[in-house]
């Protein structure tokens, strides 16, 4: 009963929090993290331990499958070379660094520290999807910076293993084992998820029943998390393909209502979670702070240097990238470094890692330093999250790179345009071999038209012709007519005429319009 009120409680601050974040315009994770501390160090509050195995399970599969869903497949492919950089290079470059300054600063032994490096190298996708949502940023940098937070889990997991067999039995390091270990995680997770990708295509293209439709959404990325870690690969891996993959072919496999109500239903799901998620960061950090043995009081200090290191170290590192790779065309390459290292931030993965660190090392004995270890990356995540999360809006404004409303608009106006016209070329095809009464055509024609004029898109009053039969003629060609539109819409995203952003509004807007005329049947 306890923990189901320590949840309820979550929730609700959670949805206080939220709705003060929309309000003042401030992320809500950051509001989040604050809002924990500030309940954990009130007086009489209990001290709160989450097991690393209810957020690896519980939490991370649906908000990892919901941003690998989000993913433009299409900027991903222009992108895949810098996002590998980041993803492999940066990641060993930053945990061999913060290692090296752990020893320099902390009391932790070497393969303590090397730990301390595996769990904070690489970024995480919960917190930069989560941070990155609401930004105006370009596609492809909104999808780099993304991409690398989701495909950087192995390469760090890898680490991690190696420098916690270090830690536990100070055994010497194999790297050609690393080095396979590594494949198999990495390769083995993606060959799961896409496998699970295709299994759940074949059956959700064989489902109707928006009910079942959404139970299977939802044990997706259970299903795929699961049967990784079962066969000893990367869970996070299987998720994020698995993703990727359904998020591309999504729209194929269901129609307007079910994907109408599928994304009410994760978007209640992604809240709920993120939200008690990130609460709990800031809760648990006063309390890992209590268990700290006594004389190490200079944690801040040290948490504060780690956290420079690594943003230091991503600046020097994105850079040189920026130069060679532009994301945004005749975008200064400053300015594209400076967001992407700044929405470099840490997040619930990294605190997954660290809480997962063994009690005990193979002699029996407590493992040294695992308490410091706890206290230093919770402070570097609850940094990266306020003081990261709080000024990466201001920076990409005055980066120059945040998209502006107009142009958004202007591009989404542009498309509906275009897809009026379709329509309108459609309803001539029709005409020209007598496919339809005359009239059908001419009340769908004169909507279309509507449209592409900019006035409101409703059908013409025609009481003269609302027999049934007409009626149900009438809906069948809207039906059409939509079809044709979502082609065109999707013809125009893959020749790049329009971004995703843009892609996923009208498609929405379709979705909305079809499920009108099923609900009117």
């Amino acid at each position: 009963m306890r923990a189901v009120g320590t949840v309820l409680v979550l929730v609700v601050l959670a949805t206080v929090v939220a709705t003060g974040a929309r309000r003042w315009r401030i992320p809500a994770p950051s509001l989040l993290v604050i809002a924990g501390l500030v309940v954990a160090l009130i007086p009489g509050t209990p001290p709160l331990h989450i097991a690393p195995q209810a957020i690896a399970l519980i939490v991370l599969p649906p908000l990892l499958y919901a941003s690998a869903e989000e993913m433009s497949l299409r900027d991903l492919k222009i992108v895949w070379r810098p996002v590998t950089v980041l993803a492999l290079g940066l990641v060993l470059a930053s945990a061999v660094a913060v290692g090296f300054l752990a020893v320099a600063l902390t009391p932790l032994t070497a393969p303590m520290a090397l730990v301390l490096g595996s769990v904070l190298a690489s970024t995480d996708p919960v917190a930069v999807t989560a941070l990155g949502r609401r930004l105006a940023l370009p596609g492809r940098v909104q999808t780099m910076v993304q991409a690398e937070s989701l495909f950087n889990d192995a390469t760090s997991l890898v680490l991690f293993k190696v420098a916690v067999g270090l830690a536990v039995a100070s055994s010497a390091v194999s790297w050609p084992k690393a080095g396979g270990e590594f494949f198999l995680l990495a390769g083995g997770g993606s060959v799961i998820g896409a496998a699970v990708a295709g299994v759940v295509a074949l059956i959700r293209a064989r489902t109707a029943d928006p009910v079942l439709e959404t139970v299977i959404a939802l044990v997706t990325p259970y299903a795929a998390y699961v049967l990784a870690e079962g066969a000893h690969t990367s869970g996070v891996t299987a998720v994020v393909v698995a993703g990727v993959v359904l998020g591309r072919s999504g729209y194929r496999l269901t129609d307007a209502r079910i994907r109408l109500q599928l994304q009410a239903v994760y978007s209640v799901v992604v809240f709920l979670l993120e939200s008690v998620v990130f609460a709990i960061i800031g809760l648990e950090l006063p309390t890992m702070v209590r268990d700290l043995p006594a004389g190490s009081g200079a944690w801040p200090l040290q948490a504060l240097a780690l956290a420079a290191m690594l943003i230091g170290l991503r600046v020097l590192w994105v850079w040189p990238l920026s130069k060679v790779v532009k994301p945004v065309e005749g975008a200064a390459s400053w300015r594209v470094a400076a967001v992407v290292t700044w929405a470099g931030t840490r997040g619930v993965m990294p605190l997954a890692a660290a809480l997962s660190i063994p009690l005990l090392a193979d002699d029996g004995r407590a493992l040294p330093g695992r308490a410091l270890v706890l206290v230093l990356t919770t402070a570097v995540v609850v940094f990266t999250l306020v003081v990261q999360g709080l000024t990466l809006a201001p920076l990409v404004n005055r980066s120059g790179l945040a998209l502006e409303p107009r142009d958004t608009a202007h591009e989404q106006e542009r498309a509906r345009q275009r897809l009026a016209r379709a329509g309108l070329d459609y309803l001539d095809q029709l005409a020209d071999i007598d496919a339809a009464p005359e009239a059908a055509l001419e009340r769908l024609r004169l909507a279309l038209d509507a449209r592409l004029r900019h006035s409101l898109a409703q059908d013409p009053q025609d009481h003269t012709t609302s027999d049934a039969p007409f009626l149900h003629i009438y809906q069948q060609l809207r039906r059409e007519v939509i079809a044709v539109q979502g082609t065109e819409l999707q013809a125009m995203y893959d020749t790049h005429q329009i971004s995703d952003t843009t892609r996923r509004q009208l498609q929405h807007d379709l979705d909305l319009e079809e499920s009108g005329i099923s609900g009117s049947r």
